[in-house]
C-alpha cells in the first residue's frame, strides 16, 4: 500500500499533537501537508488526502464519507481563546447584524451561528471576508479563529472579546469540540491497518508533546511569537482527548446542528478506529 496523505493544521494549536514529528521524536507513517481547517476539509472529502485532522463541522455534515477516529481531538473544557466574536455588544444583541467571518472555518462559525439561534433565539447574517480582524479592528462584529483570535485577544478589551467557548460551556454545561482526526472510507477499507497506524503515530506524538512542554512551547513560540507564560496557559486550556466528555459534547454539536438544519442527519459520534486506553 501507498504511504497515507495526511493533513495538519497550520495553526498553533496543534503544535501539542504535532511537535513530535518536527523535532525526529516520533515518526508518522505517511506524508504531512499543512494547511487551514477549511483547505483540509475539502482536501480530504475531494481525496487529496487520505486522513487529516477536519473540522468537527465537516465531520459531523459528512460521516458517510469519512470514518471517525478515536483518542484525539481539538477541543476546550470551558474557555478556548481561539475561537472568538468581537463585538462591543454581548452576542444576544446582534439579531439582524452583519458579522465579518474568516473563510478558514466550519465548526467555529456554525458554533457561532448555534449559540445565535439556538442559544439567544436570534439570527445573524455572515459575510466572509480575508481579513475579519481588520473588521474588528474598524469597529464592526467580527468571527475569528486560531492565531487571529489569539491576536483579538491580546488587542482588544476583555469585554469585547467573547469566547465561543465559553459561552458553550455556559449553556450547555459540555464540553466542545471543534476538530477531530477522520479517514476516507474507501482508504480504511483499503489499509486498515495503515489508518491503526497512522493513529498509533498521532497518539504516540501526543504523548511527547504531554511529556516536553517546554519543546511545545518553543516550537510555538518559533511558530508566532507570544508574551512569556502565554503557550504554557493556551495549551492548558486545549483538550487533546476524544474522551467521554469531549464525546458528549461532539453530540450535542451534532444535536444542535440537526435541530438548526445545518446538517441534513444526525450522524453517530463513535468512533471506528480506536486504540486501546492508555
Amino acid at each position: 500500500m501507498r504511504p497515507l496523505r495526511a493533513g495538519r493544521i497550520v495553526y498553533t494549536n496543534d503544535i501539542p499533537v504535532y511537535a513530535a514529528f518536527d523535532a525526529g521524536a516520533v515518526s508518522f507513517p505517511g506524508s504531512l501537508l499543512e494547511a487551514v481547517p477549511a483547505e483540509l476539509n475539502a482536501m480530504l472529502l475531494d481525496g487529496r488526502l487520505d486522513l487529516s485532522p477536519v473540522s468537527a463541522f465537516a465531520y459531523l455534515a459528512h460521516a458517510d464519507r469519512l470514518a471517525l477516529l478515536g483518542r484525539l481531538c481539538i477541543g476546550s473544557r470551558r474557555d478556548v481563546w481561539s475561537v472568538v466574536l468581537v463585538s462591543a455588544e454581548p452576542p444576544g444583541a446582534l439579531d439582524g447584524a452583519q458579522i465579518a467571518v474568516t473563510r478558514e472555518s466550519a465548526s467555529g462559525r456554525n458554533l457561532l451561528r448555534v449559540l445565535l439561534e439556538r442559544r439567544y433565539g436570534i439570527s445573524a447574517r455572515f459575510v466572509e471576508v480575508d481579513d475579519p480582524l481588520a473588521d474588528a479592528l474598524g469597529g464592526k462584529p467580527a468571527f475569528l479563529i486560531g492565531d487571529r483570535a489569539i491576536d483579538a485577544q491580546l488587542a482588544f478589551a476583555p469585554p469585547m472579546v467573547h469566547d465561543l467557548g465559553s459561552l458553550w460551556h455556559g449553556w450547555t454545561g459540555l464540553d466542545m469540540v471543534y476538530a477531530v482526526w477522520a479517514v476516507r472510507r474507501e482508504v480504511l477499507r483499503a489499509d486498515p491497518a495503515g489508518v491503526r497506524a497512522a493513529l498509533e503515530s498521532l497518539v504516540t506524538a501526543r504523548a511527547w508533546g504531554y511529556a516536553n512542554p517546554q519543546a511545545v512551547i518553543g516550537a510555538a513560540q518559533a511558530h508566532v511569537s507570544r508574551p512569556a507564560g502565554f503557550y504554557a496557559a493556551y495549551f492548558a486550556t486545549l483538550n487533546f482527548e476524544l474522551d467521554e466528555r469531549a464525546l458528549l459534547g461532539l453530540g450535542r454539536f451534532a444535536d444542535e446542528l440537526a435541530a438548526s438544519g445545518a446538517i441534513a442527519v444526525r450522524p453517530s459520534v463513535t468512533p471506528e478506529v480506536d486504540l486501546a486506553a492508555r
